[in-house]
């Protein structure tokens, strides 16, 4: 062997983290917002103009918030890594399409500067600034959050009611009339024909986004699959006629259960660290969910079940800690 020459490094030694990865909040946070945008576009194009400004107005006043408040507290102005986007368009996507744009702004900044930053920022907020946002808002201009459009579409199923609402007021089989057959539900459930918030009709488009950040492994298969399952299986055991009479396949397409299994119950700073923890919060998200569509006075739940379960997470972050490095599962 030649001799080592003279001050040649054998080994490099730098600080922590030493294991790298190509991954940084900016890619993950756009690529998000990439997954979503099929189903937001669609919902700007189903629900018309107004829509589309709507969500125009809610992900730039998220973003302008976002600036203010880190200038204004002296912080690195982080508005190019897409999370300030991401929590305006989630919040857009969950609002009727009639909604005022003045209240889109103001949705945004109780996500953005109340849940968000009176936090610390981004990795410290305890619940979802998206759907804190969102729940101000039902409690402010609860007329506004829960007031439907006549659809313009070329299928005119649904006139001043989502499909939830109603289930609540007038029942399955009115529900079922209203859109000439349970073989038409599904398919404007599927596919998006139908009213409720702009963002959450499609179900396709949803689940082929949900799909893409699970092969991109930015979310783990187990938090939609429970949280979905949760609600198909209980509102089939419990349902309007006695057990076992429900229609999960509705249930599991409607409302936002979708949108928010896939993006809002995934989210990475809110959700506890282990897979076992993230199916409790996943089965608690669903229990919640099924239990105010059921019994509650508001026909969805969704909203709410995932900030319950926000509160919860350092509690089952305890109760299912990671394994130690070294140790053995």
């Amino acid at each position: 062997m030649a001799e080592l020459k003279l001050n040649e490094k054998l080994l490099t030694v730098s600080t922590s983290p030493h294991i790298r990865s190509e991954e940084s909040i900016s890619k993950i946070m756009w690529t998000v917002n990439i997954a979503l945008a099929p189903a937001a576009l669609f919902g700007a194009y189903h629900f018309g103009l107004h829509a589309l400004i709507l969500l125009i107005v809610g992900i730039a006043s998220a973003v302008i918030f976002e600036y203010l408040v880190q200038k204004i507290r002296k912080k690195p102005i982080t508005i190019n890594d897409g999370s300030a986007f991401l929590t305006g368009l989630l919040l857009t996507m969950c609002v009727p399409p009639t909604l005022p744009y003045y209240m889109a702004a103001v949705g945004s900044f109780i996500a953005i500067v109340i849940a968000k930053h009176s936090m610390g920022g981004l990795g410290y907020n305890i619940f979802n600034p998206a759907h804190v946002g969102r729940a101000a808002l039902m409690v402010s201009w609860p007329v506004a959050m829960t007031t439907w459009s006549k659809m313009t579409s070329s299928v005119d199923v649904v006139t001043s009611a989502t499909p939830l609402n109603i289930l609540k007021q007038q029942g399955y089989n009115q529900l079922v009339q209203t859109f000439g057959g349970a073989g038409h539900m599904y398919q404007a459930l599927f596919l998006g024909f139908r009213n409720g918030s702009i963002g959450e009709t499609s179900t396709i488009l949803l689940v082929l986004g949900g799909i893409f950040l699970i092969y991109k492994k930015y979310i783990s298969w187990q938090v939609p699959v429970v949280m979905i399952g949760t609600v198909g299986i209980l509102t089939w055991v419990f349902g309007p006629s006695g057990y076992f009479t429900g229609d999960p396949i509705f249930h599991m397409m409607a409302g936002g259960l979708v949108i928010g299994a896939f993006f809002m119950a995934t989210d990475m700073v809110t959700i506890p660290i282990t897979k076992k923890g993230q199916m409790i919060f996943a089965l608690g998200c669903g229990l919640i969910t099924t239990l105010i569509r059921l019994k509650g006075g508001y026909p969805e739940g969704v909203c709410y079940s995932i900030l319950l379960m926000n509160s919860v997470t350092p509690l089952i972050d305890r109760l299912c800690p990671p394994i130690k490095f070294g140790a053995r599962g």
